[in-house]
């Protein structure tokens, strides 16, 4: 982050959730924040005086809406330090019973949205020669849990558009970062999660099982909102801060897991992968 005493972040999908926690501890700083939501009244309680917050509506959907918020927000404050892109839902289906329009309406908000308001913001991060992209992805970035085919496929796509990204302006000054969360008590699953029920029974024990235990959960999960919040406002302080950063145990577990079986796994193949080049000589 730039050493502006009162640096400004840019943080979306501040109605419910992450998103509102993080604005309330980054204004209770004293920082800078445009708080966004599709509908400005439902963050409008979190600001006070312009001179350091805007409450805006936005729908990372609509170009109009992010080349608005994005002009606002630099003629308000004349630089933007952290952008954290966090609006976005969930979607859980088995992968054959997933429905076209509810998945390509998850892939415009969690995937399409966010590239192009990043794209919004990258010049004037740029400009400055400083800057911090923080995107909310989630476990499922890592791990494609049956029932969350299409989400952790919306999650992914941010996990390498962030490695290119990274590679990209990393030289220019502006740091990238993966939020990966596990589950946390944010009413997710209540506010934010579309479902195609399972009817196939050969997806019950799987797809179907999860879909339920989701609904059943939510309320008790273990990951703490306001925790994950102060955690995210400490790497954007640091010189060095990581390129992806799990939270909870949960999280951590899952990721970690997933990795060391991975790269077991690779290594196994490691020499009929070798094989697949040329014959040198």
């Amino acid at each position: 982050m730039t050493q502006n005493e009162t640096p400004v972040w840019f943080i979306t999908g501040c109605s419910t959730g992450f998103g509102r926690e993080l604005a309330r501890l980054v204004l209770a700083r004293g920082w800078r924040a445009a708080v966004t939501a599709r509908d400005a009244a439902k963050v409008a309680d979190l600001v006070g005086s312009e001179d350091r917050g805007l409450a805006l509506s936005l729908d990372v959907t609509d170009p109009t809406q992010i080349t608005a918020a994005v002009e606002r927000v630099r003629n308000t404050f004349g630089r933007i330090d952290v952008l954290v892109n966090n609006a976005g839902y969930g979607y859980q289906s088995s992968v054959e019973e997933g429905e076209d329009e509810k998945i390509r309406a998850q892939f415009d908000a969690n995937v399409f949205g966010l590239f192009a308001l990043t794209r919004a913001v990258l010049p004037t991060m740029r400009a400055q020669r400083a800057g911090h992209v923080l995107n909310v992805t989630s476990v499922a970035g890592f791990v494609g849990f049956p029932g969350s085919g299409y989400y952790a496929a919306t999650k992914h796509a941010v996990e390498g558009f962030s490695d290119a990204l990274a590679a990209e302006a990393g030289p220019l000054g502006i740091r990238v970062t993966c939020v990966e969360p596990g589950p946390f008590r944010t009413d997710w699953a209540g506010r934010s999660l579309i479902q195609t029920p399972n009817a196939i029974p050969d997806y019950a024990e799987t797809a179907g099982a999860r879909l339920k235990a989701t609904s059943e959960k939510s309320g008790t999960q273990a990951g703490d909102p306001v925790r994950a919040g102060e955690a995210m406002i400490r790497i954007t302080e640091m010189d060095a801060p990581p390129r992806h950063l799990v939270l909870g145990a949960f999280g951590y577990e899952a990721v970690t897991d997933r990795l060391r079986a991975r790269l077991a796994e690779i290594e196994a193949w490691r020499e009929t992968s070798l094989g697949a080049d040329y014959p040198q000589g």
